[in-house]
């Protein structure tokens, strides 16, 4: 199956999906799922516009609100993570994912799922160390302060990530696990982005957590934005076992004309199923967790070695059995997006909206009480019995974010914490919130999308029941649906106006490039593995997520970084509670929910 990669969104979906479209028409093959890592922007309303941390000259509505309201339909089943520049107020009422438009899926803080059988891992926002090891206490009114502060990644998102034991395939992060430039062509990022060689040179370029996720999961593709660069490596993990494994690393720039936004590949599917699947192993752990969800803004230690109480949390043959036996086998997720705020009007576009406030979605409050987890938004209402999860004034937190709204990249020396979920190491980074949104590189920059690639995992894992019984859709992109089995570049030789069907005016905005992407090997670390890799192009298939200039190796050895077990917890009462006792009416409530242009576009010259 085809799976397209996005980088930073920005609000273009229009322009993303006419792109896929364009392939899809020049290639013959049909796009089975698009991956968007973060900066998505859903903003439905002019109220949710001001809730999202971007200067006032940046807040525009876009396209979104006609997602969301139904005047039109994603071609393309959408997943995507949370990033820095999100309408906050709407993501945060999906803490464990939910579909926030017809066929456009959020994974919420932290996720897994599944789609034709692969495990899809995502982690949402970003690192700052002033924030991690607080509670998920942001609601709103936002301040300038929790407007930033709610896109934090905190303690117990990438604790609940390090209980997974299965093999993971896809992972997204917004922001680069640190350290990761030193497995690819680093001078070559460097070149491209000057600014970004002190923080290389001093190891604090990206997430501490997302490096500790990167060498603890180790998935075989992890995918990430946030910087605004197109840049590839290859990260050979320790042996642990009889093999080691190797994930390839990829980031992609934003939507924009000449930039290296998106990619394409094959993956091998383990199931014919194309409908999106909760993971059974992460609805556990989600579950047995529950208790160390916290909606404070104070500091919250989790358990580690040495506690009295579990620490370990990963997930066993019979929780397995147990979780199947509660969902009934069906693991399938319900198409139940419903609207819960107004939608805006271009007709009336000085119409009055009423203030954010907080709402609680219908799907995580379904989700909540099938599992007995603890719904946030549900809390902050006052119509969650669990009110002792909250402070009564947060605001008398201080929060030590910037406010600086140029989204300049800053340099923050306050942010030493533990780079381990358990809070035992003392990493820091200076990971900046705020990547400007100004487009300083060269437009010679061109042919920036790379369309091949071959994915053939070997190891088996679960994968979600099929289940025919939920009527989807189809969407019809009048095209021939067969994947070709060449490579699927677009090619240069074609006019992009003759062959497109779209709006001239549309094309005049983003025409594509008439260059095309040479495949180049991923790096490694050393000029030795490199070579290796070189060589090896067709097992290792990265070829197609390199630029397309002569790749040298990495400057220095790469740096896997130790994983650090959790530390013992200074918390008294980490008892877990009782579970909940599954209510079977649920089952039925979820199960019979209803299921219901040439590369991008260059300037135009013409």
């Amino acid at each position: 199956m085809k799976i397209a990669v996005e980088g930073c969104c920005h609000g273009e979906l229009d322009k993303i999906y006419e792109t896929l479209g364009f392939l899809e028409q020049q290639n013959y093959y049909k796009v089975d799922l698009l991956l968007i890592c973060g900066d998505f922007q859903a903003v439905r309303n002019k109220a949710d516009m001001q809730c999202m941390a971007v200067p006032s000259n940046y807040m525009k509505m876009n396209t979104f609100y006609k997602y969301y309201s139904g005047e039109k339909k994603a071609p393309v089943l959408t997943v995507f993570i949370g990033g820095n520049h999100e309408a906050s107020n709407y993501l945060q009422a999906l803490p464990y994912g939910g579909w926030v438009a017809p066929n456009i899926y959020y994974m919420g803080y932290c996720n897994v799922i599944q789609f034709g059988g692969i495990r899809i891992g995502g982690l949402s926002g970003i690192f700052k160390g002033t924030d991690y090891m607080r509670g998920h206490f942001e609601r709103p009114p936002y301040d300038n302060n929790t407007k930033r502060s709610a896109y934090h990644v905190r303690n117990i998102d990438v604790f609940r990530l390090k209980q997974i034991t299965r093999d993971l395939d896809i992972f997204l992060s917004h922001d680069w696990p640190r350290g990761v430039y030193n497995y690819g062509d680093v001078a070559g990022l460097l070149r491209a982005k000057k600014y970004f060689k002190d923080e290389v040179n001093q190891n604090k370029l990206g997430s501490p957590a997302a490096e500790e996720l990167l060498h603890y999961l180790q998935p075989q593709y992890w995918f990430s934005a946030h910087l605004h660069v197109k840049f590839a490596a290859i990260v050979q993990h320790e042996s642990s076992g009889s093999t080691a494994k190797t994930t390839k690393f990829l980031s992609l720039d934003k939507c924009l004309p000449k930039r290296k936004f998106l990619q394409v590949i094959d993956v091998k599917a383990r199931n014919n199923d194309r409908k999106l699947s909760l993971d059974p192993e992460w609805l556990n752990i989600l579950k047995s967790t529950n208790h160390l969800m916290s909606i404070k803004p104070t500091a919250q230690y989790l358990p580690g070695i040495g506690c009295k109480e579990r620490y370990d949390f990963s997930v066993t043959d019979e929780e397995m059995n147990q979780i199947a036996e509660d969902f009934g086998g069906n693991f399938i997720l319900p198409e139940n997006f419903s609207k819960t705020a107004p939608v805006y009007d271009p007709k009336h576009p000085k119409a009055k909206c009423p203030k954010a406030e907080v709402t609680p979605d219908p799907q995580t409050t379904l989700l909540c009480e099938m599992l007995g987890l603890t719904d946030p938004y549900t809390v902050f209402s006052g119509t969650s019995p669990d009110l002792s999860l909250v402070v009564e004034n947060p605001d008398a937190i201080p929060l030590e974010d910037e406010s600086d709204d140029e989204d300049a990249v800053q340099d923050e020396e306050d942010m030493s914490v533990p780079a381990s979920s358990s809070q035992s190491s003392s990493a820091s980074s200076t990971n900046p919130d705020e990547i400007s949104l100004e487009d300083e590189e060269s437009t010679e920059e061109s042919s920036f999308i790379d369309t091949t690639g071959i994915y053939s995992p070997d190891s088996s894992l679960y994968s979600s029941p099929l289940r025919s019984k939920l009527n989807l859709p189809k969407v019809s992109l009048n095209m021939n649906d067969s994947l070709s089995s060449e490579n699927s570049e677009v090619s240069s030789s074609s006019d992009p106006i003759r062959s497109m069907k779209l709006d001239d005016s549309i094309l005049a905005g983003h025409l594509l490039d008439d260059s095309i992407d040479e495949g180049i090997h991923g790096v490694t670390s050393t000029p030795e593995k490199a070579a290796k890799h070189k060589g090896e192009s067709s097992e290792l298939s990265i070829q197609s997520i390199c630029d397309s200039e002569e790749v040298k190796s990495g400057d220095g050895e790469g740096k896997t970084g130790e994983i650090v077990k959790p530390v013992p917890s200074t918390q008294t009462d980490c008892t877990p509670p009782k579970p909940k006792k599954f209510k079977r009416r649920n089952v039925a409530i979820y199960t019979n929910a209803d299921i219901g242009l040439k590369r991008f576009f260059k300037s135009c010259n013409v």
